[in-house]
């Protein structure tokens, strides 16, 4: 069976002919940035705080409800799994949280200049990764 991609590259010219559709340029020539990395960043972790903002509202919720469900919710967030899931949502949240205070930066009109955003950028991953751990840390001690 033929992929239907190579059905999709194939048009017909001005005159009707079949010629072959090129690649957009960007797909060829593109290279991520950091600016653009760390806006797609940006509007995930949002996402993931939202799906994140479910899962402590069960928590609160299972609370309420009883010791059964609150037994039952806590152990799957003590398990391997939910505690990787809660540490996702702990690097997104302070992710989200550095991003804001670079736009909120940004909204002062500093920032824009190439190697400054750059530098931002690279504070903003490394500051999410350091408050990440340190808060993970912390909490281990104290659990």
């Amino acid at each position: 069976m033929k992929d239907v991609r190579e059905a999709l590259m194939v048009g017909r010219n001005t005159e009707g002919k079949l010629v072959r559709r090129p690649l957009s340029p960007h797909l060829q020539v593109y290279k991520p940035q950091m600016s653009t990395t760390t806006s797609v960043f940006h509007r995930a972790t949002g996402i993931a705080l939202g799906a994140g903002t479910l899962l402590l509202t069960a928590w609160l919720v299972s609370a309420a409800a009883g010791d059964a469900a609150f037994s039952v919710v806590q152990a799957i967030l003590a398990s391997w799994i939910g505690l990787l899931v809660l540490m996702g949502f702990t690097l997104a949240l302070f992710y989200h949280f550095c991003n804001g205070i670079r736009h909120l930066l940004w909204d002062t009109g500093r920032g824009f200049e190439l190697p400054d955003m750059h530098r931002n950028g690279a504070l903003v991953i490394a500051g999410a990764v350091v408050l990440t751990v340190g808060f993970w840390i912390i909490g281990f001690l104290v659990w």
